[in-house]
C-alpha cells in the first residue's frame, strides 16, 4: 500500500515559513497604514493646522505600506505556487513510480481515463488546494492575528468586534463544508465518467462509425455533459453560498467596527485607523471564502489518489541478485495465478523453441506475462538458469527477455526511439543489423527522415506487418536470451509472417510463441497445450498431432495449406 508524500517535506516548509513571514509583514504594513491613518485623523481633530511636513510624512508612510503591501501579496502569490507546484511535482513522480510498479493486468483493470486523471485532474485539485488555500490560510491567519493584536492596543473593543466578526463567518463557511464536499463528489463522478467515453471513443471512433452508432452514442453523450452539467450547477449553488458568507463577513466587519466605535465611543481618529485595518483583512477575507472549495475538492481528490496508491504492486526483492548470463534455459515450477493459470509445471531447454497453443481465453498470454515477471504469480517458481526471477532485479530481467505482445504497442516518437526502447544504448551498427535481419530496409527508405522519422501512438500510421516486424525489431535488439512472442504471426501477410519464420529460424535463444498457426507448429521443438489455465499436454509436435489429444482435436480441423484462413487472435489473458 502506497501512502502520499507529506505537504511540507522535502524541505516544502521552507516556503511555507517565507508565507508565514509574509503574512505578518503584510500586518505590519495594514498597522503602520492603520497608524498613519489615525495620525491624520488627529490632526483634523487639533486646533492647529498640520505642517506640510506632518502631512507628507503620514501620506508617505501611508504611500509605503501600500507599496508594501502590493509587493507582498505579489510574493505571496509567488511562494503560494512554489509551494503547490512543489508538492505536486513530487506526488506526480510518487504516482508514476506507482504506476510502474504495478503489474498490466492490475493497470489494465482500470480505465485510460480513470487513471490519467489521477495525474492531471486530482493533482490541479490539490496543487490549487495547497497554493490557493493552504497558502491563503497561512498567509491570511498570520496577517489578520498580526493586525488585530496590533488593533488590541489601540482599542480593544474595536478588536474583539472584528476578531468575533472574522470567527462567526468562517464557523458558517466551516458548517458548509460537508454538503459542497458531497457536491463535488458527484460532479467528479459524472466528470470521471464523461471523460472515460470520450477517452475510449476518441480510441474507437472507428468502431462508432463502421456500425451506425453515431446518433447512440450521441444520445448517450448528451445525457452523461447534461448530468455533468446539473452537478456543476449543484456545486456553485454550495459555492455561491460560501462566496456570500465571505461578503457579508467583510461587510459586517466594517458595521461592526462603526457600531462598536459609536457605542464605546472610540475616538474618531481610532474608528479610522480600524476601518483601514478591516478593509485590508476584507481582502483576505473574502479570499478565505474560497479555501472551503480548494479543501473540499482536495479532500475528494485525496481518497482517490489514495485507492489508486492502495491498488497491488508487483513484488520486488528487497536485495535484488544480478541475474548471471546464461543460455536460456527456463524452469516453471508449480506457477498458479488465480482465475488464469493452474499449478504449471515445464522446463523450456535453452536454445529450443516452444509453441503454446490452445482456446482463446486460455490463459496462454497471461503464462507468457507470468514468465517475463510483468505479472506477479501468487504461487510457483519461474527460474532462468536456475535462479528464481522473483529474487532478480526487474532491470536484469528486461534485459534477459524479449517480448512482443499486443498489449506491448509502439510509441509515439522516431522509429529509432521504438527500435532502442529496450536498448537505449545500442549503437548504429548493431540497430541497423537487427534492422536488416527484421526486414525494415524498405519501412526506413520510404520514410522522408529515415530513423529518425516521427511514428503515431501504436505504430497507426504503419502497416500491420510493418508494425510486427518493428516490435520484432524492438524484442531482439541485445540479443536477448530468451523471446516471447504473443500471437506475433497473426493476420499478417504471406511475406510478414516468413519473414517471422526466418527470424526464428536465425535466432539461438530460447523461445516460447504463443500461436494458432497450424505450419509454426513444424518449427517448434515442443507443444504446449493450455485449456483454462492447466497445462493439459506437452511434447514433441508430431507426437502430439499424430495423437488423439487435445492438440490433434484442436488442430484437427485445420488443414495444413498455407493459405488457410487463421484462427482469430487469442484474447484470454
Amino acid at each position: 500500500m502506497g501512502t502520499m508524500p507529506r505537504t511540507l517535506d522535502g524541505g516544502r516548509w521552507r516556503i511555507l515559513a517565507l508565507l508565514i513571514g509574509n503574512g505578518f509583514a503584510q500586518a505590519a504594513a495594514a498597522v503602520a497604514a492603520a497608524l498613519s491613518v489615525e495620525r491624520a485623523f488627529g490632526m483634523l481633530e487639533a486646533v492647529q493646522r498640520p505642517s506640510v511636513t506632518e502631512l507628507a510624512a503620514a501620506g508617505g508612510v501611508l504611500a509605503a505600506a501600500a507599496a508594501a503591501t502590493a509587493a507582498l501579496r505579489g510574493r505571496e502569490r509567488v511562494d503560494a505556487e512554489r509551494l503547490g507546484q512543489a508538492y505536486t511535482h513530487r506526488l506526480r513522480i510518487h504516482l508514476f513510480e506507482h504506476l510502474t510498479e504495478m503489474s498490466a493486468r492490475t493497470v489494465g483493470q482500470k480505465a485510460q481515463g480513470s487513471t490519467a486523471m489521477r495525474f492531471v485532474g486530482d493533482l490541479t485539485v490539490l496543487r490549487r488546494w495547497v497554493s490557493r488555500g493552504l497558502a491563503r490560510v497561512v498567509v491570511a491567519g498570520t496577517m489578520a492575528s498580526g493586525a488585530l493584536v496590533a488593533l488590541a492596543f489601540v482599542s480593544a473593543v474595536l478588536a474583539i468586534s472584528v476578531g468575533v466578526t472574522i470567527v462567526v463567518g468562517a464557523s458558517l463557511s466551516f458548517v458548509q463544508g460537508g454538503a459542497l464536499r458531497s457536491a463535488d463528489r458527484h460532479a467528479r463522478r459524472r466528470r470521471s465518467r464523461l471523460a472515460g467515453n470520450v477517452n475510449e471513443k476518441i480510441g474507437a471512433i472507428g468502431v462508432v462509425q463502421a456500425h451506425g452508432a453515431v446518433d447512440r452514442e450521441t444520445r448517450r453523450m448528451t445525457r452523461q455533459s447534461r448530468k455533468l452539467r446539473d452537478a456543476m450547477v449543484r456545486r456553485a449553488g454550495r459555492l455561491g453560498r460560501l462566496d456570500a458568507i465571505a461578503e457579508a463577513t467583510a461587510s459586517v466587519a466594517i458595521g461592526a467596527v462603526l457600531i462598536t466605535g459609536v457605542l464605546a465611543r472610540v475616538a474618531a481618529p481610532t474608528v479610522a485607523a480600524a476601518m483601514v485595518v478591516v478593509g485590508l483583512l476584507s481582502t483576505q477575507v473574502r479570499g478565505l471564502g474560497r479555501v472551503q472549495e480548494y479543501w473540499q475538492g482536495a479532500c475528494v481528490s485525496r481518497e482517490a489518489i489514495q485507492r489508486f496508491l492502495d491498488r497491488p504492486t508487483m513484488q520486488r526483492d528487497a536485495n535484488p541478485v544480478p541475474l548471471e548470463a546464461g543460455p536460456g534455459r527456463l524452469e516453471i515450477e508449480a506457477l498458479t495465478l488465480e482465475g488464469a493459470i493452474v499449478d504449471v509445471d515445464a522446463v523450456v531447454e535453452a536454445g529450443s523453441t516452444v509453441a503454446i497453443v490452445g482456446p482463446n481465453g486460455a490463459g496462454k498470454s497471461t503464462l507468457l506475462a507470468l514468465v517475463a515477471r510483468m505479472v506477479d504469480p501468487d504461487s510457483g517458481t519461474v527460474r532462468l538458469d536456475g535462479q528464481d526471477l522473483a529474487t532478480a532485479s526487474i532491470e536484469d530481467v528486461r534485459d534477459a527477455i524479449g517480448f512482443v505482445a499486443a498489449d506491448l504497442p509502439l510509441l509515439r516518437g522516431s522509429l529509432r526511439r521504438n527500435l532502442t526502447y529496450r536498448q537505449p544504448k545500442a549503437d548504429d551498427g548493431e540497430i541497423a543489423d537487427i534492422a536488416t535481419r527484421c526486414g525494415l530496409d524498405g519501412l526506413i527508405g520510404r520514410l522522408d527522415e529515415g530513423y529518425e522519422s516521427r511514428i503515431a501512438e501504436g505504430g497507426r500510421d504503419l502497416s500491420s506487418g510493418e508494425r510486427q516486424r518493428v516490435l520484432l525489431a524492438r524484442a531482439l535488439l541485445g540479443h536477448p536470451p530468451v523471446l516471447l512472442l504473443d500471437e506475433a504471426d497473426a493476420n499478417l501477410d504471406p511475406a510478414t509472417t516468413g519473414l517471422v519464420d526466418r527470424v526464428l529460424r536465425e535466432y539461438d535463444g530460447t523461445t516460447l510463441i504463443v500461436t494458432h498457426r497450424h505450419q509454426r507448429l513444424a518449427s517448434a521443438d515442443a507443444v504446449w497445450f493450455i485449456d483454462d489455465g492447466h497445462l493439459v499436454e506437452s511434447g514433441p509436435p508430431d507426437v502430439l498431432l499424430d495423437g488423439d489429444g487435445p492438440t490433434a482435436r484442436f488442430f484437427g480441423s485445420v488443414p495444413p495449406a498455407s493459405t488457410s484462413p487463421e484462427p482469430s487472435v487469442d484474447a484470454g489473458h
